[in-house]
């Protein structure tokens, strides 16, 4: 049977009642649960905030004590602690270090647990003289491992958090420095709105700071007998009377959840709050904000009235359509960016890889350029070496030219005597000439032989050097000129003493050049005197010593000297590339050489030389 239309207005309604009803309840429950989550987020962002508040201003103050230790006062305090001039000096410095960081109180204590000294030293509450030894922080520090540790203090009654130190003498600990840091700073610089309470427990699960004032030494959760006799027994809260927080938290350190406060107890009227926990691994602290539940609330009922009129099912299918179509578009477009921005990135990254194979062609080829440089230069080196040879041996054809002028000679009239000798049939006479003659060839030849190895052109190979040998042979070559100069050779090398890893010619031309120098830096003085040395410098080096009486090195010259074409001689008289050159060779064989004014007079050069690797 049709129901009438009276029935079918009452089912509608009725439909339409339980619609709203259901409508209302469900936009309640989604409201809540919406206003639950963004309270959650909001809440452990503030957590967030406030765990890394506690931790900075903790943490700014916990590696002072460690820097107390390292004043020699405070150690010589800990040995002498009735030394009177040391306790002053102790006070004054942690009086005025305390000043600078702002803390409520730095102080030390010997091994007995007695504090000696202490930033308060002349305050009428002081801790000097007091015995500290049944603090927990103490006794861990004395036993050498740091500690943390929240505490009344016995002495102001002010709560703080104590850091600990140890202080060693020679790796044993004679005594402790401490740090006191004030727990007001949480509230000061750290501290969450009015509305959001939140509280600090420490390991005991009692409330150590709090911004409601009621809260602040109540325990969480029934102490033990056990925490009770160790509270007792280090006097932890200076023996104030624990209380019952007025709540029930216990589970809210595994996870959020709401908590009902009765009248009095948060605020004048009952209230509810969304409770978020967490612990601070460095000091066992753990923190709790709570997050007042009337604005979530006050929102679930606005959505309720919305959703209880008629025409906000309408309204809410028209923002559903209209949202997934923004939805799909916007989702279209991110596509349409991605693709963009897929075919950017790969235009991007093969403009970069040409320009990367461009790059390592051009380095490639100043690779080639730079090793054909070097090459070059190398060559240039070796042609001024042998032409900077050359020219010595210039400078030294006068001389050898004279030494071998008298030998030939006597070559000559021996000859024409040996002539006469045989003619004659006298025997005796020719073989003494003959052996004269083989004489003189042999002392012709030792004057050549060296002009011959110095001048050859040959590629720089290290090898064992005697030091002695190559000096004899530098100095063999300037024997004329020294002679023609008047200059007195003081010789302190013994052959086969010292062994240098070089070539012999190069150094013999280093030498050469370096005593040549001096030869005529010593033309205008009266004392004329070229000194040679040569000694260990060490396990694996030697040093050749060259030193001449002359005018020394002017400092704007010593500067300059090894650079190429500056030289102190009269125009025409030199190139400036000799030290230049000298300098390169000893380079390339692992040394240096360097140069320096005598404090008595003339200028001193120092060769520096490796000496043969082991097994050589």
């Amino acid at each position: 049977m049709p129901l009438d239309r009276s029935a079918r207005k009452m089912f509608a309604v009725l439909g339409a009642g339980l619609l709203l009803i259901g409508a209302g309840v469900l936009a309640y429950r989604i409201s809540e649960r919406a206003g639950l989550e963004a309270l959650s987020t909001e809440a452990h962002h503030r957590l967030d905030l406030f765990a890394a508040a506690i931790g900075s201003i903790v943490n700014r103050y916990a590696h002072v004590p460690s820097t107390i230790p390292l004043n020699p006062d405070v150690v010589e305090l800990m040995r002498h602690p009735e030394d009177q001039r040391l306790v002053k000096a102790v006070n004054d410095h942690l009086e005025q270090f305390n000043q600078l960081i702002g803390s409520i109180a730095i102080y030390v204590m010997t091994a007995d647990g007695l504090t000696r000294a202490s930033s308060n030293w002349n305050q009428p509450d002081s801790f000097v003289g007091e015995d500290l030894s049944f603090r927990p922080y103490f006794q861990s520090a004395q036993l050498g491992v740091p500690a943390r540790y929240y505490a009344v203090g016995t002495t102001r009654g002010e709560p703080g958090y104590f850091v600990s130190y140890p202080i060693r003498d020679e790796g044993r600990v004679i005594g402790v420095s401490v740090i006191k840091i004030g727990l007001k700073q949480l509230l000061e610089q750290a501290w969450l709105p009015p509305e959001t309470p939140a509280i600090i427990a420490d390991g005991n699960g009692v409330v150590i700071l709090s911004s409601v004032a009621a809260w602040r030494l109540t325990a969480l959760a029934p102490l033990t007998q056990a925490q009770l006799d160790e509270i007792d027994r280090t006097r932890q809260y200076n023996r104030q009377p624990i209380g019952q927080f007025p709540v029930a938290l216990g589970s809210i350190f595994s996870h959020s959840q709401v908590v009902d406060f009765p009248k009095g107890a948060a605020a004048a009227e009952a209230r509810s709050f969304f409770a978020v926990s967490r612990q601070l691994a460095e000091n066992g602290w753990r923190i709790t904000v709570f997050s007042d539940m009337r604005p979530v609330y006050a929102r679930a009922w606005n959505a309720v009235a919305f959703a209880a009129t008629g025409a906000a099912c309408f309204v809410l299918v028209l923002l559903f359509f209209d949202m997934w179509r923004r939805n799909l578009r916007q989702r279209l477009e991110a596509q349409a960016m991605l693709e963009r921005a897929n075919a950017e990135l790969e235009t991007k990254v093969a403009k970069r890889t040409q320009d990367l194979v461009e790059a390592n062609q051009l380095l490639r080829s100043e690779v080639t350029e730079r090793q054909r440089a070097e090459t070059t230069l190398r060559a240039a080196q070796d042609e001024l070496v042998q032409a900077a040879k050359l020219a010595v041996l210039g400078q030294l054809a006068t001389g050898i030219t004279h030494e071998l002028t008298q030998p030939l000679g006597a070559l000559r009239t021996l000859s024409e005597n040996a002539v006469e000798f045989m003619r004659r049939g006298d025997s005796a006479t020719l073989g003494k000439n003959l052996e004269i003659i083989g004489n003189l060839v042999d002392r012709m030849g030792a004057i050549i032989g060296p002009l011959k190895s110095f001048a050859r052109v040959s590629p720089a190979f290290p090898q064992a050097v005697d030091v002695k040998l190559s000096i004899a042979n530098a100095q063999f070559l300037l024997d004329q000129k020294l002679i023609q100069t008047h200059v007195k050779v003081h010789n302190y090398c013994e052959r086969g003493g010292l062994t240098a890893w070089c070539d012999p010619v190069r150094l013999e031309q280093v030498l050469v050049n370096l005593m040549a120098n001096a030869i005529d830096a010593m033309a205008e003085c009266e004392e004329r005197t070229l000194t040679l040395r040569a000694e260990a410098a060490g396990k694996s080096s030697l040093v050749i010593s060259v030193a001449d009486t002359g005018i020394g090195l002017p400092p704007a010259a010593r500067e300059k000297i090894f650079e190429p074409f500056f030289t102190t001689k009269p125009p025409g008289e030199g190139l400036g590339l000799g030290l230049a050159i000298s300098r390169d060779i000893i380079r390339d064989f692992g040394g240096s050489l360097s140069a320096s004014s005598r404090r008595e007079g003339g200028a001193e050069f120092i060769i520096n030389l490796p000496t043969p690797p082991s097994g050589i």
